[in-house]
């Protein structure tokens, strides 16, 4: 249900303000003089439309439409259309919802302007026109007290709205920061399964090289040297070179199996591409966070989904020991002799607190050695601030659409010996 919710929550507004539409015009169908009630009514609910998708631009539709009306150059409401008014408060409200601080604390003025706007169009009259609330309510308690009265009632119901909508986006998001947290932690009790199984694969590759490849390349040297001081003897010189030859075959091999044993069996499909996604998801959550990427190049496949975990874990910590108000950054730099990964914060709120040193830095830094580089973390130049830095081996080979971020195969990254560079 919250996916769904997610999915399709910026079609709400736009329904919203379909809705509002249609019911205006079924309340009003078969009234006179409401052709031009019709153009405001519409900008209204256009307003309401854009306050999830474009917020600067509803909240001034829903305080300019008011200010005009009160200045006499849109038609005003009459006693049947003054309802309309109900614009203002779903639009602050839908605003207060939204993921912008800037323009949720904007919406404050805006719904006091827009209200006394509202209030002046439809209480103030003119010599050229006497119909305003005095008349339509029978009784005249003055232009200024219902002026006064009129204001504060549309200020009450729009802050009441703005009040409900900051609840509800504030609730939004904390139950979907809640939820990203129980998945990280089940992320990183995976990861950390992971981790512990790739370093006994690393171990007994390391154990299976020191082991057998040594003594088939004494096996080879001795063989080959065998076989140039047998030169008298044919059959002889062609049994030692055979040795030579079967044993530099089975030193191949070996080292084949080492970088089987060394390749993860269950394949992370994350890669570089997807750090971008990560960024947006802490947006969502109301993070102010920014993902740079300069330069291009190449990474083996486990290099990518290193730095695709870490910076994953970094944003974690960065939601959970630094709150939903942090600032974020992450930046990608192709431009040196490899991949450098910067994960900097700042923030002083965090959603849980510290009970320990915890594994993550220890754990991204396994990941990033596995992948043949290094990770640091530690404080920036403030106490709030915190930076993670990492940096992996690439290759010069020039990217293309279909490759970027991702090296070829060890099959196809062979040396002119036929073995894989890094088993060489």
């Amino acid at each position: 249900m919250t996916s769904l919710l997610r999915r399709y929550r910026h079609l709400l507004a736009p329904a919203t303000g379909a809705v509002y539409l249609v019911l205006w015009i079924i309340a009003e169908a078969g009234r006179a003089e409401l052709a031009d009630h019709v153009v405001v009514v519409s900008a209204f609910a256009v307003a309401i439309g854009l306050a999830a998708w474009m917020p600067g631009t509803a909240l001034g539709l829903v305080v300019g439409i008011p200010l005009l009306q009160a200045a006499r150059l849109l038609t005003r409401p009459t006693d049947t259309t003054w309802p309309e008014y109900l614009a203002i408060a779903i639009v602050v409200g839908v605003v207060g919802a939204g993921r912008s601080d800037l323009l949720r604390y904007l919406a404050v003025p805006v719904l006091l302007l827009a209200s006394a706007a509202a209030a002046w169009a439809m209480a103030v009259p003119t010599a050229a026109d006497q119909d305003v609330w005095s008349s339509w309510v029978g009784h005249s308690g003055g232009t200024r007290s219902d002026l006064v009265t009129i204001a504060f009632a549309f200020m009450g119901v729009s802050g009441v709205a703005w009040a409900v909508g900051v609840a509800i986006g504030a609730a939004w998001r904390i139950g979907l920061a809640r939820v990203r947290v129980v998945e990280a932690q089940r992320r990183t009790e995976v990861t950390t399964t992971e981790l512990r199984a790739e370093q006994d694969r690393a171990r007994i590759a390391r154990d299976v090289h020191d082991s057998l490849a040594h003594s088939l390349a004494v096996v080879v040297s001795q063989a080959q040297g065998a076989a140039a001081i047998a030169v008298r003897d044919d059959h002889a010189a062609r049994a030692l070179q055979d040795i030579a030859d079967v044993s530099r075959s089975a030193l191949g091999d070996v080292r084949a199996l080492v970088e089987r044993i060394q390749a993860s069996d269950d394949a992370d499909h994350h890669g570089l591409r997807d750090v971008p996604d990560l960024v947006e998801d802490m947006r969502e959550l109301g993070m102010t966070a920014t993902f740079e990427e300069h330069g291009a190049g190449l990474l083996p496949a486990g290099g990518a989904s290193a730095v695709h975990r870490i910076a994953q874990e970094s944003l974690t910590n960065v939601l959970k020991h630094q709150g939903r108000t942090a600032t974020a950054r992450v930046a990608l730099d192709w431009r040196g002799p490899g991949l450098g990964v910067v994960v900097s914060s700042r923030g002083s709120e965090p959603l849980v607190e510290l009970d320990g040193t915890g594994s993550g830095v220890a754990g991204m830094q396994e990941r990033a050695r596995l992948a043949g580089g290094w990770l640091r973390a530690g404080v920036g130049d403030t106490p709030d601030e915190w930076v993670v830095t990492a940096w992996f081996p690439t290759t010069a080979v020039v990217p293309t659409a279909a490759t970027a971020g991702v090296l070829p195969t060890a099959a196809t990254a062979e040396t002119k010996t036929g073995l894989p560079e890094h088993v060489r």
